[in-house]
């Protein structure tokens, strides 16, 4: 399917259109005065493709859960500065 671009004015006139071509498998490039700003794609785009290949092969492993409980957490209390922790490391190299 083609690929079109469309000012974002001319999307929001048109956006059931527009939507339609994506569900077909075309590709619409949003733009704000010329500027690219956005793309719309089908869900199945081929960057999700290109995931699922990395996680199948193993080079990728998919994350699980919610992460925003992490967020949530406080940071890690760390019994040493970064200063101390590259001094120490790099001692082994001399």
């Amino acid at each position: 399917m083609s690929s079109s671009a469309v000012s974002v004015s001319e999307l929001k006139a048109n956006l059931s259109h527009y939507l339609r071509q994506v569900r077909r498998g075309g590709e619409i490039q949003v733009t704000d005065r010329g500027t690219p700003v956005a793309r719309l794609v089908p869900p199945s785009a081929p960057e999700d493709e290109h995931l699922s290949r990395l996680i199948t092969s193993g080079v990728l492993r998919a994350g699980q859960g919610d992460a925003a409980a992490v967020l949530d957490e406080p940071p890690l209390q760390i019994p040493t500065s970064l200063a101390e922790a590259l001094a120490s490391e790099r001692e082994d190299r001399v």
